[in-house]
């Protein structure tokens, strides 16, 4: 089983038998389910750019190192780490992905991952998921000396912003792997006030 972030089909057809998911989804079965392989779901928001290039509303992502609830606390600390309001969980959960893999191959980053998941659960007595953004964001600024939050802090800054989902979501106008912002929507980010010319400086040319 492949690491993935993947549609689900949502219709109770598509999980019954002899029943196929559409191209370009995977409905889990209850097998899936009883292998013990950690999964996260979740669901695009409403109206989303992400929502109408996606073939299902409906996301989940399939671990192989970490189960269920580390998945689910590792997605809330890179949001705490960083914070956009309106970025889907499908977004943040690539990071979990990475996470995951790194987890899969090295066993000293799967203890570290562990450990620092059962930290946080040690702050809220249960469940660290469960308490308020404010005391997160105080919880995740606590730990940011320790080696659990460098490692997800390292992973998240590419995890995050280096694929297709971000770029369609932060209006990034090129192509994945086209560096010509210039003249492909550069100036389309809405979110970023307009620097002054005189700091822009010159206009490349191919000269």
């Amino acid at each position: 089983m492949n690491r993935r972030v993947i549609p689900i089909e949502a219709e109770p057809a598509a999980t019954s038998a002899g029943a196929h998911a559409p191209h370009g989804t995977h409905a889990l079965s209850r097998r899936e389910w009883l292998k013990g392989t950690g999964v996260l779901i979740g669901t695009l928001a409403f109206p989303s750019i992400l929502a109408t290039l996606a073939p299902s509303r409906v996301w989940a992502l399939e671990m192989q190192a970490l189960d269920t609830h580390q998945g689910a606390v590792l997605l809330a600390f890179v949001k705490q780490q960083y914070p956009h309001k309106t970025l889907d969980d499908a977004v943040y959960a690539l990071v979990v992905k990475d996470l995951d893999a790194k987890a899969q191959k090295d066993p000293a980053v799967r203890q570290q991952l562990a450990d620092g998941v059962k930290q946080l659960d040690a702050i809220n007595g249960s469940d660290w998921t469960k308490r308020s953004p404010a005391d997160q964001a105080r919880d995740v600024a606590a730990m940011e000396k320790t080696p659990f939050f460098k490692t997800v802090r390292t992973t998240a800054i590419v995890s995050l912003y280096s694929n297709d989902m971000a770029y369609a979501h932060f209006g990034y106008g090129a192509a994945q792997g086209d560096g010509g912002y210039l003249n492909k929507g550069f100036n389309d980010l809405a979110w970023l006030p307009n620097p002054p010319a005189a700091a822009s400086g010159p206009i490349p040319t191919d000269s």
